[in-house]
């Protein structure tokens, strides 16, 4: 049985070509043009995996959001402006998955979904104590990356899907220097391309959220010219 997604946005243009690509994927696609009617419609026809745009009339995608966890913990990703950072970090903590900035590539969009599926069923098949069979062990940072799941000295650090595949490309070889090419890369895909200030706004993000748990975080570490590490210790 197709998975289906729900797709949020008040722009049509969005919802029409969106939906004709998720469709061509194999996915079942439930289309809504405010968060009200997403609710509405979501309370009554269960999705597996919510589209959000932020900025929506009637109910705003923050709202819509707090909405469904209050009820669900299926995976929710955040259409996003680039100058939305803030409104980021806040649907971080209110549990939101994964955040892609627009314009997207809708490439991309099908991706981070088919990530975010196979997080969630491997978590219901696994259950949530038991650690993956590729888990990634460096001191205090333990990556599961079958579940997407990161701790540091057993605090629970809430990445998105983009930001764990970076710090997975990292930490895989730790002491070895990656540029921003790799990390691009490993995070997009070869034929997905964004501008190199993208991947320094990742890996300041990283920081940020591994300090808010450990001040003295100091693992990333940036080689001027030439990219950026994992720490040895």
């Amino acid at each position: 049985m197709a998975d289906t997604i729900a797709l949020v946005d008040d722009d049509q243009n969005i919802l029409t070509s969106v939906s004709m690509s998720l469709e061509a994927e194999g996915f079942s696609v439930d289309t809504y043009v405010d968060g009200e009617k997403a609710l509405e419609g979501m309370n009554a026809r269960p999705v597996d995996l919510a589209v959000l745009d932020i900025k929506m009339p009637r109910m705003d995608g923050m709202e819509l959001l707090n909405r469904i966890r209050k009820t669900s913990k299926m995976p929710v990703i955040f259409l996003t402006s680039k100058d939305e950072e803030i409104d980021e970090l806040l649907g971080l903590r209110m549990g939101a998955d994964d955040y892609i900035s627009k314009p997207f590539s809708q490439r991309l969009l099908i991706e981070r979904i088919r990530a975010l599926l196979r997080r969630t069923a491997l978590t219901a098949s696994n259950g949530d104590g038991e650690v993956g069979k590729n888990v990634i062990v460096r001191y205090k940072l333990v990556l599961d990356p079958d579940r997407h799941l990161c701790t540091w000295d057993n605090n629970g650090v809430q990445l998105t899907v983009t930001e764990f595949l970076i710090l997975q490309s990292l930490a895989t070889h730790p002491g070895h220097v990656k540029n921003r090419d790799q990390l691009m890369d490993a995070a997009y895909g070869e034929h997905i391309y964004v501008d190199d200030r993208t991947i320094d706004s990742h890996i300041k993000r990283l920081r940020r959220k591994f300090k808010q748990v450990d001040d003295d975080f100091a693992q990333i570490e940036t080689l001027y010219g030439l990219g950026y590490r994992y720490g040895d210790a």
